[in-house]
């Protein structure tokens, strides 16, 4: 049961992190009024890559632990 809860974490961290990516300028533009939406997106791509990053190595570890 705690590995279908992780694999469901997992999944929906690597879901977030690329939305983040693909939908940065927009959401910049929807939740931040700053000026300079460049920095606002490349923020979020970063935060998004990183989300991503952490989804796929707790889906990794996972997928190796069933293996052992």
């Amino acid at each position: 049961m705690g590995m279908l809860i992780l694999k469901i974490i997992g999944l929906l961290l690597v879901l977030l992190g690329v939305i983040l990516i693909y939908d940065a300028r927009i959401i910049t533009k929807k939740f931040f009024g700053f000026g300079d939406q460049n920095e606002g997106s490349l923020g979020l791509k970063i935060v998004g890559f990183l989300v991503t990053l952490i989804g796929t190595i707790i889906l990794f570890v996972i997928k190796i632990w069933q293996y052992l």
